[in-house]
């Protein structure tokens, strides 16, 4: 587990095996999310950056008789 130090000026840097796994770069926008007591950054992707990510999802839904 690796631990952080907020700066004076209530900074924190993300510890580099976090950056490599989620491939964040510098200057990329971050979500701040309070859930609980935690805090939670998400990495903000642009669309283009998510076309394809569903590729070979199935999309058959089972209807029911009445249903066209």
């Amino acid at each position: 587990m690796d631990v952080v130090t907020i700066s004076p000026k209530f900074q924190v840097v993300i510890p580099r095996a976090v950056r490599e796994h989620l491939k964040l770069l510098p200057g990329q926008k971050m979500q701040a999310l309070i859930h609980d007591d935690r805090i939670e950054l998400i990495p903000v992707r642009s669309a283009a950056s998510l076309r394809g990510f569903l590729r070979g999802i199935d999309t058959t839904v089972d209807r029911d008789a009445d249903r066209v």
